[in-house]
């Protein structure tokens, strides 16, 4: 390899849409020539193909990315192909590039595709440095006083908290110099993120939304000049423009998260000194936020497993009652509840839900339909505007109670009620649901018990033009008792089976503190990971011991979740009457990683010699609940 300023460099853009604060592109316009490209490989996304919404971000960040970088000296180079090792041996062999680089990804799909690209490349003696622009903390990084990987929110961020540094954010490059040579490329086009039939229903999205790393430094100068000072008061409001719409543009690292950060702090402490206690509180609640990012990606990257089982096993036995009818009913916004129908109407039409909408319909799929989390989970993947994957298994394993300091699972909440609390005047409801639009606001969350003449003025006749309820609430809170019970007594007869026949303790089911989780050793003092690089990107040690976690932060469930901003209504389309299902997996048992399983960031020919595994093995699923 040549000296610092000879280098070519291949930038590999993936979730890191942006030209400001990039680490990876900075690193290489400082030594040398760049060959910028992203790469579209649909055959590896597989069940994580995104959803039309998604798509058309995509497709009009990678316009924007393409603009940026040529406009100081580099062309983005968009390719499409069966497999992306292959995409970047053939970039490397067309420009003579002496270096890889990008930003790293946590989540477990990401994790073993960038494990082979850095062992193939590695056989080619092209070296591999990878950044972390996506995280305020690697997840190695933050660890419990024995060294092991936090499994509550609070205890982490806390630790965060505690171990605050000032971010090094890295201004766009001035000058990009393009490396020579020639790639068989493709236009923006014939990447296929949109298809033809989707493009009427897209061009709605465009007057609502501004992809792009620029909009999203307006975006976030906007909330914290206008937003920031009310979110604590508003951030529970569906009808108000009072949260911070920026998980699209975190998700498509538009715009780095260490920015965000650092822009509310310094805000905080401004209110500090006046003194303003309601903005402090405000920017406590949306730091707070951040931190859930955060720790959905600590934990997806500590437990590999969590985006098809659940990080306790307490759902190993639950009952789950596979109804495609009712899930139907769900999907569509047909389920006779009009706050969970209206939030799932809108999510067809605009791919948006605020957060606490999020919640609501999620609780009702899981807790009165007894429907699977990880189906609810897969449908929002595929419809969410910001659909992550990291984020929403926090989103889904937090409502299921399959996390310590999650939603009990026994607490089910009338949606009724939520209607009354989060939409009190009807506004969300009637925009959604038109038929009930002339509904007086005190039937309007519950006209089955309108009088008939109430119902007749309203032009509304129950079962035609819109759904009777699809079960009682009341028959649901005993079907999930129910459903509680089965699940504790198999529960209790299998650990009697183990415990007969490998003399294995048996703890109690019934408390979620008492659940085991296996320990992730991340200090390492004995055995560390080979590594030539401070950037090393780990995978986790998983031992086969269990803990009982520290559950003495459950206070966090009512701020466990973010908030969104209200969008106008898109186009409704046409679903399909059966929901393809066949990649969910709905048991809870712990899948245990191999100890010291390292991925190092920097790949040489002395990586040859290392027999690496992989992190974990295929995914199914995905969806999101956190910054909004």
């Amino acid at each position: 390899m040549g000296s610092s300023g000879d280098c070519k460099t291949i930038v590999w853009f993936r979730r890191d849409l942006r030209i400001e604060d990039n680490p990876a592109l900075s690193a290489a316009a400082r030594d040398g020539s760049v060959l910028a490209v992203f790469i579209w490989c649909p055959k590896e996304e597989q069940q994580f193909y995104p959803g039309r919404v998604s798509r058309w971000w995509l497709k009009q960040s990678l316009i924007q990315l393409g603009q940026s970088l040529k406009s100081i000296g580099a062309d983005l180079v968009l390719m499409k192909t069966q497999s992306t090792v292959s995409a970047l041996i053939e970039c490397i062999t067309a420009v003579g590039a002496t270096k890889v680089v990008f930003n790293q990804l946590y989540d477990p799909v990401s994790l073993v595709r960038d494990h082979t690209i850095k062992q193939k490349l590695g056989e080619l003696d092209v070296p591999v440095q990878t950044y972390n622009a996506d995280l305020l903390y690697d997840p190695w990084e933050v660890y419990n006083d024995e060294g092991y990987a936090f499994t509550t929110f609070n205890a982490y961020w806390d630790k965060c908290l505690k171990m605050q540094k000032n971010p090094i954010m890295r201004l766009p490059p001035c000058r990009l110099v393009q490396a020579t040579g020639s790639v068989e490329d493709c236009t923006i086009e014939e990447l296929g993120l949109e298809d033809e039939s989707e493009k009427p229903s897209n061009a709605l999205l465009g007057r609502a939304w501004t992809p792009g790393w620029v909009n999203a430094e307006k975006t976030l100068t906007t909330f914290i000049e206008n937003h920031l000072l009310g979110y604590a008061n508003n951030r529970q409001k569906v009808t108000d423009n009072s949260t911070s719409i920026l998980s699209p543009y975190i998700h498509f690292g538009e715009i780095s998260i260490r920015k965000v950060f650092h822009d509310v702090i310094m805000k905080q402490i401004l209110w500090a000194k006046e003194p303003n206690h309601h903005g402090e509180t405000s920017a406590t609640y949306f730091l707070r936020s951040i931190g859930l990012r955060e720790y959905s990606r600590y934990i997806c990257f500590n437990f590999p497993f969590t985006h098809e089982k659940s990080l306790l096993s307490n759902l190993r036995h639950f009952p789950w009652q596979a109804n495609q009818a009712h899930f139907k009913a769900w999907r569509q916004g047909r389920t006779g509840y009009p706050l969970v129908d209206a939030g799932m109407r809108e999510l067809w039409a605009t791919g948006w839900l605020h957060n606490k909408i999020r919640v609501i319909t999620a609780i009702f799929l899981v807790k009165c339909l007894l429907l699977p989390w990880q189906w609810g989970m897969k449908y929002f993947w595929d419809t969410l505007l910001d659909a992550d994957l990291e984020s929403d298994i926090l989103g889904w394993q937090y409502i299921s109670g399959s996390l310590p300091d999650g939603h009990e699972l026994h607490r089910l909440d009338n949606p009724e009620v939520q209607g009354f609390k989060y939409d009190p005047e009807g506004e969300y409801v009637r925009q959604w649901l038109p038929e009930l639009s002339r509904v007086p606001t005190e039937w309007i969350h519950h006209p089955w018990n309108a009088p008939s003449a109430v119902l007749q003025a309203a032009g509304v006749d129950l079962g035609l033009n819109y759904p009777k309820p699809i079960i009682d609430i009341e028959i649901a809170r005993d079907r999930l008792t129910s459903a509680i019970l089965q699940m504790n007594e198999k529960e209790s007869a299998s650990k009697q089976d183990n415990c007969e026949g490998t003399n294995e303790v048996v703890v109690d089911s019934g408390d979620p503190a008492n659940l085991p989780i296996p320990k992730v050793l991340l200090r390492r003092e004995k055995k560390p990971c080979p590594s030539t690089s401070s950037n090393d990107q780990r995978v986790p040690s998983m031992h086969k011991e269990v803990t009982v976690p520290n559950n003495d932060d459950n206070n966090n469930n009512n701020n466990n979740n973010n908030n969104n901003r209200k969008r106008s209504k898109g186009l409704e389309g046409e679903e399909p009457d059966e929901y393809n299902l066949h990649d969910c997996k709905t048991g809870s048992e712990f899948v245990e990683s191999d100890d010291d399983l390292c991925s190092t960031a920097v790949s040489s020919s002395a990586s040859k010699k290392q027999k690496q595994k992989q992190a974990s093995g295929t995914s199914t699923f995905c969806s999101q609940f956190l910054i909004k």
